[in-house]
C-alpha cells in the first residue's frame, strides 16, 4: 500500500475555515439573536444536503448492492465526522435488524475519541492503514469516508486503502475542491462558512448527519427492511421496541395487542416473520425461508396490505 501521501494543506483557503460575514459582531448579540442567526444557518444545511439528493441516491444504491452481496457498510471519520458516522452505524442495528458486524464504524483515535479529543489522530495516515487492514476491508464492502473539510488525512488515507482493496467508496464532505477522485461517489455539500469559523460541528455537522441518515435509510429501504414506512425488521430489545413491534404487527394485520404479542413471540421476536406467518398461514421456519427466497422483501411475499390506522401510534 502506498505511503507518504500527506501533502501540505492551505487551511485558510477551505470554505469551512472562512469567517462568516454575518457573525462579525456575534459576541455582541443577545441570546435570542445568536439563536436566530445559528438556526437560520442550520436551515441552510438541510438545503445543501437536499441539493445533493442525486449523489446521495447513488451512494444508497451502492451501499444496498454491497450489503446484498454479503458485504459491510463501513464508516470512517475523525472528530465530529467520526462520531456522526458511528452514530449512524449504531442506529442501523436496532432500526433495521442488522447484525452489528455488517455495519462498522472506524474513528480516528479509537473508541476514546468518541467522548474526547485525541490530539493528532486525524492526521495519522499510518493508523488509518492499520485500522482498515485489521477490519479486513475487501471487495464486497462499501466504505463511507466522512470529512467536513475534505482534507482529513486519516479519512483520505482510509478511502485510498479501500479503493486499493477494491471496496466501493463514498465520500461525504462539505468541501468542493480536490475531492473529485477521492471515491466512487462524492457527496459534496456546499454549507459555506460557519457562524464560528471552522467549527464544523455546526452547519457542516448538520448537513453530514442529514446525508448519512438519507444514505443508510435509503439503502436499507432498498433492501426490504421497511414496509409502508414501518420498520418491520425492528429488533425488540427493550420495552419501547417491543411496543413498537406490536404496533407494527397490529397495523398490518388488524390483530389485537395480545394476539400480536403472541405471534411475535412465536416468530422469535421478529415482526416481519410474524406478519408472514399471519398472512401466508405458514410456520416461523417457513416464513424465514420465504424471506430468504424473496431477498427480505415482505411486500414480495404478502403483497399490498391495508394499514389499520386506528392502531394508536401508527
Amino acid at each position: 500500500m502506498p505511503a507518504g501521501r500527506r501533502t501540505a494543506t492551505d487551511f485558510a483557503r477551505l470554505a469551512t475555515e472562512a469567517a462568516h460575514p454575518r457573525a462579525a459582531k456575534l459576541d455582541t448579540l443577545g441570546p435570542q439573536a445568536i439563536a436566530d442567526l445559528m438556526l437560520a444557518e442550520e436551515a441552510k444545511a438541510v438545503k445543501a444536503a437536499h441539493a445533493r439528493s442525486a449523489e446521495i441516491g447513488r451512494a444508497a444504491q451502492l451501499c444496498a448492492d454491497r450489503l446484498a452481496a454479503g458485504g459491510r457498510l463501513i464508516y470512517v471519520g475523525a472528530g465530529t465526522s467520526g462520531r456522526l458516522g458511528t452514530l449512524d452505524a449504531v442506529e442501523c442495528v436496532p432500526t433495521f435488524g442488522v447484525p452489528p458486524s455488517r455495519v462498522v464504524a472506524i474513528v480516528a483515535g479509537g473508541p476514546a475519541a468518541l467522548t474526547r479529543s485525541v490530539e493528532g489522530a486525524e492526521d495519522n495516515v499510518r493508523e488509518a492503514d492499520q485500522r482498515m487492514r485489521r477490519t479486513a476491508v475487501g471487495p464486497n464492502d462499501v466504505v463511507i469516508g466522512v470529512a467536513a473539510s475534505g482534507v482529513t488525512p486519516f479519512v483520505r488515507a482510509a478511502l485510498e486503502y479501500a479503493r486499493f482493496r477494491r471496496a466501493a467508496t463514498v465520500f461525504v464532505t462539505c468541501a468542493g475542491a480536490n475531492v473529485e477522485a477521492a471515491a466512487d461517489v462524492i457527496v459534496a455539500m456546499d454549507t459555506g462558512p460557519e457562524v464560528i469559523a471552522g467549527s464544523t460541528r455546526l452547519k457542516a455537522g448538520t448537513a453530514t448527519k442529514v446525508a448519512l441518515n438519507a444514505i443508510s435509510t435509503a439503502a436499507f429501504v432498498l433492501l426490504g427492511k421497511t414496509y409502508a414506512g414501518l420498520m418491520v425488521d425492528v429488533r425488540p430489545t427493550n420495552a419501547k421496541l417491543w411496543a413498537r413491534a406490536i404496533r407494527i404487527v397490529r397495523a398490518l394485520s388488524g390483530l389485537d395487542e395480545a394476539a400480536a404479542r403472541r405471534l411475535i413471540e412465536k416468530a422469535g421476536g421478529r415482526a416481519k416473520v410474524a406478519l408472514i406467518m399471519h398472512h401466508a398461514g405458514v410456520s416461523a421456519p417457513k416464513a424465514r425461508e420465504l424471506l430468504v427466497i424473496h431477498k427480505g422483501s415482505l411486500r414480495a411475499i404478502v403483497g399490498d396490505l391495508p394499514l389499520h390506522t386506528s392502531v394508536e401510534g401508527t
